[in-house]
């Protein structure tokens, strides 16, 4: 099939072409006319049906959103005069703003809760400002109110879920700028290096950019149909470089060898594709397996990050197999030009031939230290933890994270709060036996330790008893006074009833979750359900519980498909086991690094237990890029175990062969990765710099070291496969053909 394919693009090269140009005009048509990208997830969780409830029946809980400015200074106290005018001035040109719906200061807001938002020495107070629109549209917009605010006076912070959404953004977008940057700085002349013509460095690059184009389009359209992921668009470039370089390095210098062999370009081309096109598509497929790993994360962002991550992976192959294609059949020889004065690489075996050999002189001398060195660096991953990313992803001197810390100091903040949704299965709760019901109900959540209070319409005066609740509202509304009246709109709807209950301990705190653990053990009211909102144990209980799910599925699927491509059922297994010591290495260098806090300093960020998105997204990508190297490798070799049947001098002459190859495709892997390592979100931070590591671990120790010394220990072994799979597998067709 893909010999055809091979001479069907040289034949039809300047048509395929015209293809791969049509292809990239629709991709820029959908990347100016894509979706808006949001972060959401948590639907399909107790929580997330809670909130459910809550906007359903209590509409100005959906309605609108809001974020905070901090005000403050060193010389003044806010009963100052001028203060209050520095306040009041800073805030006017907001009033006027026709998207903000209203404004709260300490200066017109009740004495009660004046005091909540000045701080106890009194030189700081914060604002809230209230937008008309939902939380995804005020985002985009944040930036220009908080431009309208500025003072002479005092020291201004925006903060707050508008804010710190719209922070994220411009983080996001200068990470990805940067990054694209650097990878371009380190990657030209590293593909000059290894290909020494000017040409030749040219297409890789052409190759990545047109599948990062495609992989943000794709993210764009998917953008319309389902809710995609902020971090999507990072995920979708640090993928699509990558692998889009590395496919075309294989393909490009497998033309160049075929041609330098004396071969015309047809035959280098259809050599190339049997070949390099073969290993490239199921290296493709093997990652694309990884990454469809996240969809087992369905109510979550993971599983769009899975669509963007397959989608450009899938177009990367379609451009090295047809745009790719169709160039080297137009260049010919030319491909060589406009070569570099390097030095020539000497013709006969080399260093990777020698170090193959040495391996598997004594492979059990060399596997048992590196395998050891692995599981070392894999320990601290005992040590790990997860809980839900926050403001803390950002860098220190983010403004919304300066803003955030200094909202703390403010009485009353700290808290975690924990909504509880009470339903009654017919009529509302405002009647004389529910009241009375939902009174003892919240007396008797007080008592469970940790608990700070109870912030309900049954508990919002201590000097109320149970009788006097129920006189109080039971009675017509328009009887009650102005506060009760707030209050039961704010947490009553026809059906349900909201109890915040109230903690000082952390939201994934393991005092917060036996808080929840009780709360969700203790028996309804009378003639009711509830449901208890805790987000973020939940997101992290959703996401750990379906990771062996997702780690199984990949782990099979993979070991199929290596099954198809080398007809053994031994390979497929070695190369599991060797991944899941790359990931194990990689995964504990993140605990040390970013949960324990080394080189925080260094990386400037704040150590923190890991998001539980982190595992996930690198164990899928670094399983599907690890396999990357180890279809390539296995390919060259066993071309070479069927021209010789000789197991060593077949690992020796593909490792020769490849082993360069793969260490300069690493090499330019890892400096993407390295780029995206200096991001300030510390989420793709930690991602970068954990496949940096994975992949360098990969290509060095595990493909150069283990591979060999493996292959030695099992010699025919290898090829290993029961008859009856071994018939199936030649009738499949699925083994490369030997070359003619």
């Amino acid at each position: 099939m893909f010999a055809w394919w091979g001479q069907f693009v040289f034949r039809y090269r300047w048509a395929v072409l015209g293809v791969s140009a049509v292809m990239l005009a629709g991709s820029i048509v959908a990347f100016l006319n894509g979706g808006t990208l949001k972060n959401s997830g948590g639907q399909n969780t107790e929580s997330g049906r809670a909130v459910a409830l809550m906007q359903d029946q209590l509409p100005h809980s959906g309605a609108g959103s809001s974020f905070v400015l901090v005000f403050s200074s060193a010389a003044m106290g806010a009963t100052d005069p001028a203060f209050k005018q520095a306040v009041l001035t800073a805030l006017q040109p907001l009033k006027d703003d026709a998207r903000v719906k209203g404004i709260e200061t300490p200066f017109d807001v009740p004495a009660e809760q004046a005091r909540a938002m000045t701080t106890t020495d009194g030189h700081r107070v914060f604002a809230q400002v209230n937008l008309k629109d939902d939380y995804p549209t005020a985002r985009q917009y944040y930036k220009q109110l908080r431009a309208k605010v500025h003072s002479d006076h005092l020291q201004v912070l925006g903060t707050g879920n508008v804010a710190i959404g719209s922070d994220f953004d411009k983080y996001l977008e200068s990470d990805l700028q940067r990054a694209g940057v650097v990878s371009l700085v380190i990657i030209v002349p590293l593909l000059l290096i290894v290909f020494a013509t000017v040409i030749s460095m040219l297409l890789p690059l052409g190759v990545g950019g047109l599948a990062v184009v495609g992989g943000l389009a794709g993210v764009g359209v998917l953008a319309r149909f389902t809710d995609v992921s902020t971090y999507s668009t990072n995920i979708v470039t640090l993928i699509g470089l990558g692998v889009a370089i590395d496919y075309s390095l294989f393909i490009v210098n497998r033309f160049r060898e075929e041609m330098s062999a004396g071969r015309t370009p047809e035959l280098a081309l259809i050599a190339s594709m049997r070949t390099s096109g073969r290993a490239v598509t199921f290296s493709g497929i093997t990652v694309a397996i990884g990454l469809s790993a996240m969809l087992f994360f369905q109510g979550s962002f993971l599983s769009s990050m899975g669509f963007a991550g397959a989608i450009v992976v899938a177009i990367a192959v379609l451009y090295a197999l047809t745009f790719l294609a169709s160039l080297l059949a137009i260049l010919g020889h030319r491909v060589n030009w406009a070569r570099l004065p390097l030095p020539r690489r000497a013709a006969g075996r080399g260093l990777w031939h020698a170090l193959a050999i040495r391996v598997m002189r004594r492979p059990l001398f060399v596997l048992l230290p590196i395998v050891a060195l692995l599981v070392v660096m894999a320990s601290p991953i005992v040590q790990i933890r997860i809980a839900n990313g926050d403001v803390g992803m950002l860098p220190p001197n983010a403004e919304t994270r300066r803003g955030y810390d200094q909202l703390q100091t403010f009485p009353g903040q700290g808290q975690t709060f924990l909504p509880v949704v009470v339903r009654y299965a017919s009529g509302g709760p405002l009647t004389t036996q529910r009241v009375g019901d939902l009174y003892d109900f919240a007396q008797q959540i007080k008592q469970f330790p940790g608990v700070e209070g109870v912030e309900s319409m049954v508990s919002f005066d201590p000097s109320l008893q149970r009788s006097d609740y129920q006189a109080l509202l039971t009675q017509p509304a328009a009887a009650q006074p102005a506060r009760v009246q707030t209050i039961v709109r704010g947490t009553t709807g026809s059906q349900i009833v909201v109890l915040s209950v109230v903690t000082k301990h952390g939201q994934e705190s393991d005092a917060a979750r036996a808080i929840v653990n009780s709360l969700r053990a203790m028996a309804p009211p009378p003639g009711s359900s509830k449901l208890v909102d805790a987000f973020d144990i939940d997101f992290t209980d959703f996401i750990l519980q379906r990771i062996p799910l997702a780690v199984g599925y990949v782990m099979v699927v993979t070991y199929l498909v290596l099954f198809l491509l080398t007809g053994s059922l031994v390979l497929p297994l070695k190369a599991v086991i060797m991944n899941i010591l790359s990931i194990g290495a990689s995964f504990g260098a993140l605990v040390w690094v970013f949960q324990q806090g080394h080189l925080s300093t260094l990386l400037n960020f704040t150590p923190a237990a890991l998001d539980p998105s982190v595992p996930v997204l690198l164990f899928c990508l670094v399983f599907g890029l690890s396999m990357d190297y180890e279809v390539l490798l296995i390919s060259r070799i066993q071309e070479e175990y069927r021209r010789t049947g000789d197991t060593t001098q077949a690992v020796a002459e593909g490792l020769e062969r490849s082993g360069r190859l793969i260490t300069g495709a690493a090499a330019i892997m890892v400096a993407v990765f390295l780029a995206f390592g200096l991001a300030d979100v510390v989420l793709i931070k930690s991602i970068g710099l954990g496949l940096a590591l994975a992949v360098a671990i990969d290509a060095t120790l595990v493909r150069a070291l283990i591979v060999p010394a493996v292959m030695r220990l099992l010699g025919r072994a290898n090829w290993w496969a029961p008859r009856g799979l071994a018939r199936l597998h030649r009738r499949i067709s699925l083994s490369e053909p030997k070359a003619a």
